[in-house]
């Protein structure tokens, strides 16, 4: 039997190359977030990515948070970090590290280049730097701190760390070239001063190293073999192998650490941005960095994403060089994929409306067997009770229908749900016109909803027992965003939808979700999947989240396409 043949993508190939070339042993990555917000869908995609890449190569995955810049960061992002990349299933065992534990070894290196002559300190400030940089076609103009002797250099840096300048008087700048056409070689600011105090470090530091500086002596120093970036730190990867071969860390830009970029993923009428979702949450209009309407990896585990779906969404993605969108509707498929014969299929009616049976005996009730579901017998069965009042959804009754309309109005017979046909005889309003009851009489010979004279209904509706469902406050989202209008509108605000959250506050459902815990989820009968919010949901006062409704217009991608 001929043997499948895998496709590797181009990080695969790179790594197998770099292996069979002796450039690295075995292979080890790292995800590498800054602790200054939540993460987010695209975060996943790296996490898994990197956690993947190194187990496939029988190697390790760090986590560690690249903390350098103490304005943003908070232990809070720390913590919320750690358990989403947990939660996502990437093992890191016991190796969670800090940039900030690399500090001293940092500024070892900073002095080690200004004794090679290969950074000196500047006094220009952050505005004259940024004038003296030059363009694209023009050159930048020379520091006149390159001048200063590596004597003066070292005084000059070790008085930035005992605390002696302000913020913003004094830098230290790689020498490399300013007149390279790559603007990220024009002698880069490797250090800053600020006096600030860091939530790993405390007021132990007054410098701080730059990202650019700071990132691959970390790399180095956890023997990371290759630092899997996103395609805009393209350009930075000339200085990332400046500094660690000006540093002394590795001879070659063949050497590891390597930097490898990649695509980021893009999803359509999202948002993504920090900046954005952090407005979002200190104006108040979400709930937190875990709003089930966000695509933080918290909002979407809250909301009843499972680790296995979002796995499976970038599976799907795949790895590319090239800037790509994925449609929303994906990540939907992936989910609904999971839950769809793992899960139990629940009576629940969002907006209530009261049915009368009025031939059914008064205070009798009967048990009903409800299958979990039909696709798949292994979630077994439960029973629900069957009385006289019952409650349907409003909008499965109609005083005056259109044509095709096959649920419940006046005159016609439609069938409950593994229970009984019934027909309704009439209605009652209120003084605003509002349906308040239906009222039906029902076949008695149709138990289990089909009929031994052999006549057809051509609407089926769901229902919950009026005196044993159980109340519960139900959650619909939509987008965030207005998908319509675009995510942004001209002047870069958000295009904010108002309907984005919908809450049933007055729903009923089966009595079996009595002790459903946080995070379970279920699918309710013709309304989607729903999950256990776990901020809200408290015992006797239950709260779900809509995860997705139940049908989509999405189309799996065909075997070739998503893998590049």
């Amino acid at each position: 039997m001929e043997q499948e043949t895998v496709s590797k993508n181009f990080i695969e190939r790179i790594i197998e190359k770099d292996l069979a070339e002796g450039h690295c042993e075995t292979v080890k990555t790292r995800f590498p977030p800054e602790p200054n917000g939540y993460l987010h869908i695209g975060h996943a995609k790296s996490i898994l990515l990197n956690y993947g890449l190194a187990k496939e190569y029988g190697g390790k995955f760090n986590l560690r948070f690249d903390d350098t810049n103490p304005t943003k960061e908070k232990t809070e992002f720390v913590e919320s970090i750690r358990a989403d990349v947990e939660w996502l299933g990437a093992d890191f065992e016991d190796r969670m590290f800090f940039a900030s534990d690399y500090f001293p070894r940092m500024y070892e290196a900073a002095v080690c280049l200004i004794k090679k002559g290969d950074a000196y300190v500047s006094d220009l400030s952050a505005d004259e730097i940024r004038e003296t940089r030059g363009t694209l076609t023009e050159a930048g103009k020379e520091d006149p701190g390159r001048s200063r002797s590596v004597e003066e250099n070292l005084q000059l840096f070790e008085e930035m760390k005992d605390g002696k300048y302000e913020d913003g008087t004094k830098v230290l700048r790689a020498r490399i070239d300013m007149a390279s056409p790559n603007m990220n070689m024009r002698d880069p600011v490797i250090y800053r001063v600020a006096h600030m105090t860091h939530h790993n470090t405390g007021d132990k530091w007054c410098v701080y190293p730059m990202y650019d500086f700071a990132h691959p002596i970390e790399d180095a120093i956890e023997g990371i073999t290759h630092s899997i970036c996103t395609l805009e730190f393209e350009d930075h990867r000339p200085l990332y192998d400046w500094v660690l071969i000006h540093a002394e860390f590795k001879k070659t830009e063949e050497d590891a650490p390597k930097q490898i970029e990649f695509a980021k993923m893009y999803l359509t009428n999202v948002v993504t941005g920090k900046r954005y979702i952090k407005r979002l949450v200190e104006e108040g209009i979400v709930d937190g960095w875990d709003d089930p309407r966000l695509v933080s990896i918290a909002g979407l585990k809250r909301r009843g994403f499972t680790p296995e779906s979002i796995r499976k969404f970038v599976s799907l993605c795949g790895v590319s060089k090239s800037d790509n969108s994925v449609d929303y509707a994906m990540l939907e498929y992936c989910i609904r994929e999971d839950l769809k014969m793992t899960r139990p299929r629940m009576m629940a009616v969002l907006d209530p409306v009261k049915v009368i049976i009025d031939n059914y005996p008064e205070g009798q009730t009967e048990e009903l067997t409800i299958v979990n579901n039909m696709e798949n017998p292994d979630l077994g069965s439960h029973t629900l009770k069957f009385g006289r009042e019952l409650y349907i959804e409003r909008e499965d009754f109609m005083e005056e229908p259109p044509k095709k309309y096959f649920r419940l109005y006046p005159g016609n017979e439609v069938r409950l749900m593994q229970a009984y046909y019934v027909t309704c005889t009439g209605f009652e309003k209120d003084a605003d016109g509002n349906i308040t009851e239906i009222h039906c009489t029902y076949d008695p010979a149709t138990k289990g909803g089909d009929s031994p004279d052999g006549r057809k209904v051509k609407g089926t509706i769901h229902w919950i027992s009026a005196a044993d469902a159980i109340p519960a406050e139900v959650r619909l989202y939509e987008n965030i965003v207005d998908e319509a209008l675009g995510v942004y509108n001209e002047d870069g605000s958000l295009n904010l939808n108002p309907n984005s959250l919908t809450v049933r506050s007055h729903a009923w459902v089966d009595p079996a979700l009595a002790g459903a815990k946080a995070y379970e989820s279920f699918q309710f009968v013709r309304q989607g999947f729903f999950c256990v919010d776990a901020k809200d949901s408290k015992e006797g006062a239950l709260v779900f989240n809509r995860i997705v409704s139940l049908k989509s217009s999405f189309k799996l991608p065909t075997a070739n396409e998503g893998k590049q």
